[in-house]
C-alpha cells in the first residue's frame, strides 16, 4: 500500500538518535545463553530444530516434535564428534559441534548436516554420515542500484550462517544506502519493505557480500561462510501493477501525462495531454478489472521546501561540501493529491467529483470492486482529523463508504488498518472512536457497520495476520490482563465477528512469537526488564504450552555484579492514573547514601518509550554508572494506552508529560531514602532535545541541569509530517507560544546543545536558532557542534563524552 511505503520512507528519518541508543544498548556484555533461540522448522511443520547454548560455553541441537510434546537431543552428540572427527580430520567436541544446519528425511530416519561448507548425510540413529553434494545455491550479486517504487508490501528474511556480524541496508531511490542495523552471526533478521527495494549486505569495512530486490510475497536470503546465499521463490506470483488485468495494455507516464502502450508490438498512445510538471499524473495505478478503466492520481506540486548542510570537513577534500534535501515543514505549500479516472476505451478521462477530497494529504490505496463498477481510495485530510473511505464510481461520482473524524487527531502514522476483503463482503478497520483502539468490521459495499471485532479498555497494537478465507484476524494487544505493565504486548487471534477471542500467549512480560509453516505451532518468547527471556512452544489455534524450550541463563550476568533495573508505577497528575517507569542505579549502588537523579526523556508522541524486554546492558546504565540514579518514564501524551491518554499531546508537545513525570520523581522519592531530588538532571535527543531544553524552561522548579541533542526546538521548523500530526494544522500561535526559541529567556539552571552539522532529520538550525535567541537573552550555555555527523550526535564517542563531562560537573556524585 502507498500509504505504508510513505510511512516506511519517512519513518527511515526518526531512527536518528533513537537507533543510536537502542544499537549501543541492545549489545550484552559476555554471553547470555540461550536469550534469543532460533527454530529450523521442517517444510510440513511437524518437527523443528534449535542449538541451544549451554552454561560451560558450549552447545548442543535440539530436536522439538510439536505433536508429541517432545524436546530432546537431537542425536547423540558423542557419536557425532566421533564421526565428524573422521569426516573432517580435525578434532571435533562433543560440546561444539561445528554444524550449521540440519535437515532430516526419510520421516526423520536420514539426517543431513552441514559443517561450513560441507554436507554430511546418514542414518539418524547410528550417524554413519557420508559425504554428499551441497543442495543448490544461488549467488548474490554486488552491483548496487536504487529501489523502485509501486511494489507490494512484503518481507524480506535473512538468516546470517556465516562466522562474522553483518549489516543490513536499504538503498534508496537515489543507491544511497541507510543502515538497518547488524544481523549477529547465527541470527535471523525479518524486515518489512516493499517488492523492488533493494537490500544491501556488508561487512565491516563496507564491503558488500550481496545485494538482492524483494519480491512480493516473500523474499529469504541465507549467507553461509563461502557468501553463497540461497534465495527462496516468493510464496506469491508478484503483480505487474502498471499492465492491464487482460495483459493487453501497460500505462506509462511520459512528460506529466499518461500514455497508453500496446504490450507487445504497436504504437503509444495519449491518455491524457493537459499533465504538466505543476499539475501532474502519476501512479500507482489501479486497472478495473475488466481493463475497461484506468485509476491514478494526479498532483498539484508544492513548494518543496530544501535545506541545506554544509559539510566542514570532508574526509576526501579540503573545501567544505554541501548537501541540498528535501525538507517540507509545518504550514508549507504541499503536494495536493486527488484521484483520477480514465476510460480507457474511450482514451480520456472522467471528471472525478471531488467534494469529499479537498485539501488532502494523501490519497492512497486505489482499489477497483470485483465487478469494475467502482473503486476506492483511503483519504486523509491534511490536518489528520479526517480519514474516509471514499468510492468513487464509473461516472466519476464519489460517496464516502466510511469515515473517521476526531475532535483532536487520527493517529495515521500507527493506528490506521484499513483492508477489504471482497469475497467475504467486509471491510477491517481500526479505530479509536470509543476511546481505545479496536478493531470493526462493515459492510465493504455499504459502509454499515456488521460488528466490532474487538472491544474493552486495552488497545489493540497492530494486525498480525489475516486469514479472509477462514476469517480470522491475528494482532497484538496491550492492556490485556488486569493487574499487569499495559505496555506489555500479547498476541490474540479472533473471528471476524467478534468472536472466538483467544489469547495465544501467557506469562507477565512482553511478548514476541515466531510462527511453524503454517501457523500451527508458535514459540512464545517473552521477558521484562527484570525478568529473563523465556521461550514455550504453544498451539498455534489455543495458545496452550506443548513443551518449555529454554530461560535464558544469567548465572554469569549475575555473578559479574549485574543488577536489573526496577520497575516503578505511581499515579500521575490527577492522582488516578498509573504512570510507568523503570530506574537505573550505579553498578556500586550504596543504599546508605543519597544519589542526584538523572531523567533519560523521549516523549514523542508516536510511540511508548520506557523499555519493557529483557536486555543485558541498557544504554542508561552508562549514566547511571557515573555516580546517578536514573529514570526513563512515558508521561501522558504518548501512545499506547487510551485515547484520552494520547490527546494530552493535541497542540500540546510543550507539556511532554512533565505533570506526570514530577509525580512520579515524588512519589518514588517518598519510598526511596536513597534519591535527592535537590537538583535533578535530564538529558534526550530529537523530541527527547526539545523536552530536555523545555524542562529547564517551563520547569525551573524540578530539573536544573539538561542537555538536549538535536532537538526540534521549534516545531515550524522541524518536517512536517510529525509535527503536524500531533501539532495540528494550520500553524497557529501555539506553535510560537511552545517554541523554544521564543521562551528562550526564561531559561534558568544549566544547559548544554549538542547538534550534528550534517542532521537530515531535525534541521541543524533549530538548535542554532535556540542558542541565537539565548544569545541575545544573554544566558550562559555550552553549544557542541559534532563535525561530520548526522542525527543523535550525542551519542558519538565524542558527544556522548561531552554530555556526561557536563551531568558530573553540575551534578556531581553521591552524597553520604
Amino acid at each position: 500500500m502507498s500509504r505504508a511505503r510513505s510511512l516506511f520512507l519517512v519513518g527511515l528519518l526518526t531512527l536518528g538518535a533513537e537507533v543510536a541508543l537502542s544499537a549501543a544498548s541492545r549489545e550484552a556484555p559476555g554471553n547470555l545463553p540461550n536469550a534469543r533461540i532460533e527454530l529450523h522448522w521442517s517444510e510440513d511443520g511437524d518437527s523443528a530444530w534449535y542449538r541451544r547454548q549451554t552454561s560451560a560455553g558450549g552447545h548442543e541441537f535440539i530436536l522439538v516434535l510439536p505433536r508429541d510434546g517432545v524436546r530432546r537431543p537431537a542425536f547423540d552428540h558423542a557419536r557425532a564428534a566421533e564421526v565428524l572427527r573422521g569426516l573432517l580430520a580435525r578434532p571435533v567436541e562433543s560440546t561444539k559441534l561445528p554444524i550449521d544446519d540440519l535437515r532430516w528425511s526419510d520421516d526423520g530416519r536420514t539426517v543431513q548436516m552441514r559443517c561450513g561448507d560441507r554436507w554430511f548425510a546418514g542414518p539418524a540413529q547410528t550417524l554413519a554420515l557420508q559425504a554428499q553434494d551441497a543442495p543448490a545455491t544461488k549467488a548474490l550479486g554486488r552491483d548496487l542500484r536504487p529501489s523502485r517504487d509501486g511494489g507490494d508490501e512484503t518481507n524480506i528474511t535473512i538468516v546470517n550462517r556465516s562466522a562474522k556480524a553483518l549489516t543490513l541496508q536499504w538503498c534508496d531511490s537515489e543507491s544511497k544506502r541507510r543502515d538497518f542495523g547488524l544481523i549477529e552471526p547465527g541470527a535471523q533478521r525479518n524486515q518489512h519493505t516493499f517488492a523492488g527495494h533493494v537490500w544491501v549486505l556488508s561487512r565491516g569495512g563496507g564491503a558488500i557480500v550481496g545485494v538482492f530486490e524483494a519480491q512480493a510475497g516473500g523474499t529469504q536470503v541465507e549467507i553461509t561462510n563461502d557468501l553463497v546465499a540461497a534465495i527462496a521463490e516468493p510464496t506469491t506470483p508478484p503483480r505487474a501493477p502498471q499492465r492491464s488485468p487482460d495483459g493487453r495494455f501497460e500505462v506509462k507516464v511520459r512528460e506529466h501525462n499518461l500514455w497508453l502502450q500496446p504490450v507487445g508490438a504497436g504504437e503509444a498512445v495519449a491518455l491524457t495531454n493537459d499533465g504538466t510538471a505543476a499539475d501532474r499524473y502519476e501512479g500507482p495505478f489501479a486497472w478495473s478489472p475488466d481493463s475497461s478503466h484506468l485509476a491514478a492520481r494526479r498532483i498539484v506540486a508544492g513548494q518543496h521546501r530544501t535545506i541545506t548542510l554544509v559539510e566542514s570537513s570532508p574526509k576526501d577534500q579540503v573545501q567544505p561540501k554541501t548537501r541540498t534535501v528535501r525538507y517540507d515543514k509545518p504550514g508549507d505549500q504541499l503536494d495536493q493529491p486527488r484521484p483520477c479516472l480514465i476510460s480507457v476505451a474511450e482514451r480520456k478521462p472522467i471528471p472525478v467529483a471531488q467534494d469529499l477530497l479537498t485539501n488532502a494529504w494523501s490519497i492512497d490505496d486505489l482499489a477497483w470492486r470485483p465487478d469494475s463498477s467502482a473503486f476506492t481510495l483511503l483519504y486523509n485530510q491534511r490536518g489528520h482529523q479526517v480519514l474516509r473511505v471514499v468510492e468513487i464510481n464509473r461516472s466519476g461520482q464519489a460517496r464516502s463508504v466510511i469515515e473517521e473524524r476526531a475532535a483532536t487527531f487520527i493517529d495515521y502514522t500507527n493506528k490506521v488498518f484499513y483492508e477489504r476483503y471482497d469475497t467475504r463482503g467486509d471491510l477491517v478497520w481500526m479505530s479509536e472512536r470509543d476511546g481505545w483502539n479496536h478493531l470493526y468490521r462493515f459492510d465493504a459495499v455499504s459502509g454499515s457497520l456488521k460488528n466490532r471485532i474487538t472491544t474493552g479498555q486495552w488497545v489493540v497494537r497492530g494486525v498480525e495476520h489475516v486469514d479472509p478465507d477462514a476469517g480470522l484476524i491475528w494482532f497484538t494487544a496491550g492492556g490485556v490482563h488486569p493487574g499487569e505493565d499495559p505496555y506489555h504486548v500479547h498476541h490474540g487471534r479472533v473471528a471476524f465477528d467478534g468472536t472466538g477471542l483467544t489469547w495465544l500467549t501467557a506469562g507477565d512480560g512482553t511478548h514476541e512469537v515466531t510462527w511453524s509453516p503454517g501457523r500451527r505451532w508458535l514459540v512464545d518468547t517473552w521477558s521484562r526488564v527484570d525478568a529473563a527471556p523465556q521461550h514455550v512452544l504453544r498451539d498455534g489455534a489455543t495458545g496452550r504450552q506443548v513443551v518449555a524450550l529454554e530461560q535464558a541463563d544469567l548465572s554469569a550476568l549475575q555473578a559479574s555484579g549485574w543488577k536489573p533495573p526496577e520497575r516503578f508505577v505511581a499515579k500521575g497528575r490527577d492522582g488516578t492514573t498509573d504512570i510507568y517507569g523503570v530506574i537505573w542505579r550505579p553498578k556500586d549502588f550504596d543504599p546508605a547514601k543519597r544519589y542526584l537523579v538523572v531523567e533519560y526523556i523521549y516523549a514523542g508522541p508516536h510511540s511508548a518509550f520506557v523499555p519493557k524486554a529483557f536486555q543485558a546492558r541498557f544504554r542508561q546504565q552508562e549514566t547511571a554508572d557515573l555516580g546517578f540514579v536514573v529514570a526513563m518514564i512515558d508521561g501522558m501524551g504518548t501512545s499506547h494506552r487510551s485515547k484520552a491518554f494520547h490527546d494530552v499531546c493535541w497542540k500540546n508537545l510543550a507539556d511532554s508529560g512533565f505533570p506526570d513525570r514530577i509525580a512520579w520523581w515524588q512519589r518514588a522519592a517518598a519510598t526511596r531514602p536513597w534519591m535527592d531530588l535537590s537538583r535533578v538532571g535530564i538529558y534526550g535527543g530529537s523530541a527527547g532535545g526539545q523536552s530536555a531544553l523545555g524542562a529547564l524552561l517551563f520547569h525551573p522548579e524540578f530539573y536544573h541541569v539538561a542537555v538536549a541533542d538535536c532537538g526540534c526546538h521549534d516545531n515550524r521548523m522541524d518536517k512536517v509530517w510529525w509535527n503536524e500530526q500531533w501539532m495540528g494544522w494550520p500553524v497557529g500561535p501555539h506553535y510560537a507560544e511552545q517554541s523554544n526559541v521564543t521562551n528562550a529567556a526564561k531559561l534558568k539552571g544549566k544547559l548544554m546543545l549538542i547538534v550534528g552539522e550534517l542532521d537530515e532529520n531535525v534541521d541543524p538550525s533549530s538548535t542554532y536558532q535556540v542558542a541565537n535567541a539565548l544569545e541575545k537573552a544573554g544566558k550562559d550555555f555550552e553549544l557542541v557542534v559534532v563535525h561530520g555527523q548526522g542525527h543523535g550526535a550525542a551519542e558519538t564517542p565524542f558527544g556522548s563524552m561531552k554530555r556526561a563531562g557536563f551531568l558530573v560537573r553540575h551534578l556531581g556524585g553521591p552524597k553520604d
